[in-house]
């Protein structure tokens, strides 16, 4: 009966131990929202639709990343936008500090395009699933997001 006790009581502490980590890692609901745009995307951030960064693109891209942003382009854009700047009232940018390789690992995006997410950075809603992607086309995607992150200064 006490290992019962014992066990239960240190599922409850591990479980608020780690509960708390899990807060104090994750960013407040407006991270990222206050001002991810500058210039013209920051002033019409405010219309639906609207790119909510401004992102800047390297010189050129990788071949796997070329096709990533095909892909990009048939599958992800309607939602993510042009050149993963995000839209207003739709969806986040994937150019962003949140979704850095330290805090968003090549598999998030991977789960992400397969299984859908539920909102926890940003007030978008829920990501559905893709339909009809692969593994290979998410991978060539998150080398497309990875370029232009580092353009953009995001390590």
């Amino acid at each position: 009966m006490n290992r019962t006790w014992l066990l239960v009581a240190a599922v409850v502490v591990f479980g608020v131990g780690g509960w708390a980590i899990w807060q104090s890692a994750t960013p407040p609901e407006n991270a990222g929202r206050s001002a991810p745009a500058t210039g013209d995307a920051a002033a019409n951030a405010t219309e639906p639709g609207a790119p909510l960064a401004e992102v800047k693109l390297p010189e050129s891209f990788s071949p796997q990343a070329e096709m990533g942003r095909r892909v990009f382009e048939a599958k992800c854009a309607s939602c993510h936008g042009r050149n993963a700047a995000g839209q207003a009232g739709v969806a986040p940018p994937l150019v962003h500090q949140i979704y850095r390789p330290a805090h968003h690992a090549d598999i998030a995006f991977l789960l992400a395009a397969k299984n859908g997410v539920q909102a926890h950075h940003w007030r978008f809603g829920n990501m559905p699933p893709v339909e009809a992607i692969t593994e290979g086309e998410v991978r060539l995607v998150i080398r497309y997001i990875r370029e232009l992150q580092q353009a953009n200064g995001i390590r």
